[in-house]
């Protein structure tokens, strides 16, 4: 019996789902097969999934080949016509048991149904998958799926449906499973993080659980979340933030833009100085905090003064990690209707953006050398502390271990302890 081959390509929700069909699907007895989890949150990402599908394909000879994700369940067909795929999977269908039993050969022989996406729309519950997590040093625990807002550039509530919530009595009983298995450290993952709770009796918020998790799992000697809306934070999370230690002192913050108009363009709920009082006030709270950020180069109607805006959000709002996205259409989307920016212009746009944040990361570092932090080794010869900033190690320590280390230097993109 040979094990699935599984890929992921996308977002860190999308690797916590890889570890739950993996689980699924070895307990199911499937074997032999290829399995490729899909991002659709740009074009460029569809243009990769066709390719890895490919390239599996040529390595794999003779395996059949399921196709499941986000870009599986937006633009089944594109799949279903490729001649490497024997199954597309829709976003639902993936994290149900019963799939991977019915999907064991011989029934991936033969003229079955290719494709099997259901309307994702219709789906009004998540489920906690029970998952060993990522590695030895840190696991990844799905609170939330799904998305109510329709920006206008993306694609994602179409490929994981309206915004569900797994329940707080859920949520902490697997971190207590996962804390007594040995992990220093969960992070909380979702579509839209800080919508957790609005579909649970009594709506309870973000904030709520995270103070929740904190009380009933006091083993736990970290708690991350994942990437958030500012504007949605409420004020237990800014509790959580000022007084909880073991919350660690790093947001990703989903801002997009930092001109008016475009987020506006958008359909973003949060203006430029939204955003920066949000930090401001975070950073008020706890000293020690800093910020990565979503920012999208180029997008339709941007012109080089509403761009400008953007590069000096990165300043204004004292951000540390950069992930620019080179505005890419999609098709369905308003955006992708919007006068568009040329192609060249986006480019450099994008490579400005970049060395903004390639700078604010050398200025982040150079503060933290002499410093000593605690950090979480996640390989022999890395860690990151308890801002996530990288640090490599001079001689190999013990994976999954908390400690205290002093910052010697830095390379430009790492610490070195």
């Amino acid at each position: 019996m040979t094990a699935p081959v599984f890929s992921t390509l996308g977002c860190r929700l999308n690797a916590y789902e890889t570890e739950a069909m993996r689980e699924m699907a070895e307990a199911a007895g499937l074997s032999g097969a290829v399995v490729v989890n899909t991002c659709a949150v740009t074009a460029e990402a569809v243009r990769k999934a066709r390719q890895e599908i490919r390239r599996l394909a040529r390595e794999n000879p003779g395996a059949p080949v399921i196709v499941t994700g986000c870009a599986a369940q937006t633009e089944p067909d594109t799949f279903a016509a490729m001649p490497e795929v024997t199954r597309v999977i829709g976003n639902h269908e993936k994290m149900q048991p019963e799939t991977w039993q019915g999907l064991r050969a011989p029934d991936l022989i033969g003229d079955t149904e290719k494709i099997r996406v259901d309307d994702i729309m219709s789906v009004r519950e998540t489920a906690g998958h029970l998952i060993d997590g990522f590695g030895r040093h840190r696991a990844y625990v799905q609170v939330q799926n799904g998305c109510d807002h329709r920006c206008t550039f993306c694609i994602i509530p179409y490929g994981r449906g309206n915004s569900r919530s797994v329940p707080a009595g859920v949520v902490v009983e697997q971190i207590k499973r996962l804390v007594g298995r040995g992990f220093n450290e969960v992070v909380l993952t979702g579509v839209d993080l800080t919508s957790w709770g609005a579909d649970l009796p009594g709506t309870p918020r973000l904030g709520d659980l995270v103070m929740r998790i904190l009380r009933l799992v006091p083993d736990l000697p970290r708690l991350r979340i994942s990437s958030i809306d500012s504007i949605e934070a409420d004020e237990n999370l800014m509790l959580a933030i000022a007084s909880e230690p073991r919350l660690m002192p790093h947001l990703h913050l989903s801002l997009q833009a930092g001109d008016d108009m475009i987020l506006k363009r958008m359909k973003r709920r949060h203006l430029r100085d939204d955003a920066i009082r949000f930090c401001e006030d975070a950073r008020r709270l706890r000293p020690d905090i800093v910020f990565g950020a979503d920012i999208i180069a180029g997008f339709p109607t941007e012109t080089d003064a509403m761009f400008e805006n953007s590069v000096r959000l990165v300043g204004d709002c004292g951000l540390t990690f950069l992930h620019v996205f080179p505005f890419s259409a999609r098709k369905g989307t308003p955006a992708a209707r919007m006068p568009a920016v040329k192609g060249p212009v986006i480019r450099d746009r994008a490579a400005r953006l970049r060395e903004a944040g390639e700078a604010a990361l050398r200025r982040h570092l150079d503060g933290q050398v002499g410093r000593t932090h605690r950090v979480l080794t996640e390989g022999p010869r890395l860690g990151r502390t308890e801002q996530f900033t990288e640090v490599a190690f001079a001689s190999d320590q013990p994976e999954g271990a908390l400690m205290d280390l002093r910052i010697a230097g830095h390379d430009g993109a790492r610490l070195v302890a």
